[in-house]
């Protein structure tokens, strides 16, 4: 039923998912990272973030309009705010949610 060649292409996009997550894990699990390396690997989640979500939320995808009055940059705000307050990612997530769906009913 499965041909060899798709058989290796499952296989191989089992190890090309796998080995990146498990290789850091195996190799640096008994290590102490520099205090540089750990404050500069807290930034990625964020630095990520915001590639993803900044332009989206000023320009609607469309990368050549500015759109500051979109009801996702202004839900971004305070939920930003209240993210950095609290640190709490279930009180960030049900707020953005909350006030995403409200600007969209009332606005």
């Amino acid at each position: 039923m499965l041909d060899g060649k798709y058989l290796f292409i499952v296989v191989g996009m089992g190890l090309v998912t796998y080995l990146p997550r498990w290789l850091p894990l195996a190799l640096l699990s008994n290590r102490r990272l520099p205090g540089v390396a750990e404050a500069w690997l807290d930034l990625i989640p964020a630095a990520i973030l915001s590639a993803l979500l900044v332009p989206v939320l000023i320009t609607g995808g469309q990368p050549v309009r500015l759109d500051l009055m979109r009801i996702e940059f202004w839900a971004a705000i305070p939920t930003f705010v209240v993210a950095v307050v609290t640190r709490s990612m279930g009180v960030t997530v049900v707020l953005g949610m909350l006030l995403f769906w409200s600007l969209k009913q009332f606005v």
